[in-house]
């Protein structure tokens, strides 16, 4: 019975400095963001309770749960660059992933409350005082553009979920903001004060869209689910095709963080074919074709002592000659 492991061991340590040198740059991202947002929820909030303007409340309410968020994932960050122990085996990477969730969470919670609020503004919407609220919302939004920026260019927004949940909570304050202003343009310049609400609304509609799909690849991930643009079948026919392989089984890709996606199979090969040949074959193969540098094929040869009779219900089965 053979493992694939330790082969390539200087490679693993390239993709470790990959990851450390992103790490350092999303820790910086959100630092920077962090200090911005929290400056502005303390304006936007005195400015909200000084015109009673819902939008811009509800904005800063935003901003509150985006310290929390952005804070949140800072320390996952910090979690995540933790070393493996005997008890984490593969480390503290999946803390980023709760984050992401628990951010996606928040964000729901912060758009049924302002749903919630905004119906009863609907039967008598209150007069806002819709000046000051134009003024205080437009540096809120150049606040959220800034950090949404730094993120974008100091952090991988597209590659790690936690960063993207912490980006998508900037996006949706920008979005906050930009209401806050056409609502305040539309009070101010017709005395339609029912256009707080509404544009509250659909503010928080649109969060509600983001927050969804944060949670839900959260989930995907947690659950052990494939990962998006992974095809089973395309992996297991590759792999088949390599001379001397009889079957493949078993196969198992699965995502432990953002960018670290994990495979295993276990592969039957033909008696009197080399199975290090074999594996200097497929673990090339998993990377170049389906980017996956984390694997661990067990080969086994037919009529081997140990040899593997098929997996019933997700369980290979193994005899071992006596």
């Amino acid at each position: 019975m053979h493992n694939h492991g330790q082969d390539h061991r200087d490679h693993d340590h390239d993709h470790g400095h990959t990851h450390g040198m992103r790490r350092e740059g999303n820790k910086k991202g959100l630092t920077i963001a962090l200090c911005i947002t929290f400056g502005i929820m303390i304006a936007e909030a005195i400015g909200g309770w000084m015109t009673n303007s819902l939008a811009l409340l509800s904005d800063s309410g935003h901003m509150l749960s985006d310290v929390g968020s952005l804070a949140l994932s800072l320390m996952a960050v910090w979690f995540a660059a933790k070393p493996a122990s005997p008890s984490k085996s593969y480390g503290y990477h999946r803390f980023e992933i709760l984050t992401a969730f628990l951010n996606g969470l928040a964000l729901f919670a912060i758009a049924v409350v302002i749903i919630w609020e905004s119906y009863s503004r609907f039967m008598e919407p209150p007069v806002v005082d819709s000046g000051p609220m134009m003024i205080i919302a437009f540096i809120g939004l150049v606040a959220n553009m800034v950090s949404a920026w730094v993120l974008l260019r100091q952090g991988d927004v597209k590659g790690n979920i936690n960063l993207r949940s912490a980006y998508l909570h900037m996006i949706s304050d920008a979005l906050g903001a930009v209401g806050a202003i056409l609502a305040g343009f539309f009070m101010y310049q017709f005395g339609w004060y029912i256009a707080d609400p509404i544009i509250s609304v659909v503010v928080s509609l649109m969060i509600l869209k983001g927050a969804w799909s944060v949670v839900r690849q959260s989930i995907h991930i947690l659950m052990e689910g494939t990962p998006g643009k992974t095809d089973i079948a395309e992996i297991t026919a590759v792999l088949a095709a390599i001379d001397g392989v009889v079957n493949v089984h078993d196969v198992h890709v699965w995502t432990v963080t953002s960018g670290y996606e994990v495979f295993s199979c276990h592969m039957l090969i033909r008696k009197g074919f080399s199975p290090s040949k074999v594996l200097a074959q497929a673990v090339p193969l998993m990377e170049q074709q389906f980017g996956i540098r984390h694997t661990t094929i067990q080969v086994v040869e037919e009529d081997a002592d140990v040899s593997c009779w098929g997996c019933q219900g997700g369980v290979c089965t193994f005899s071992v000659a006596q």
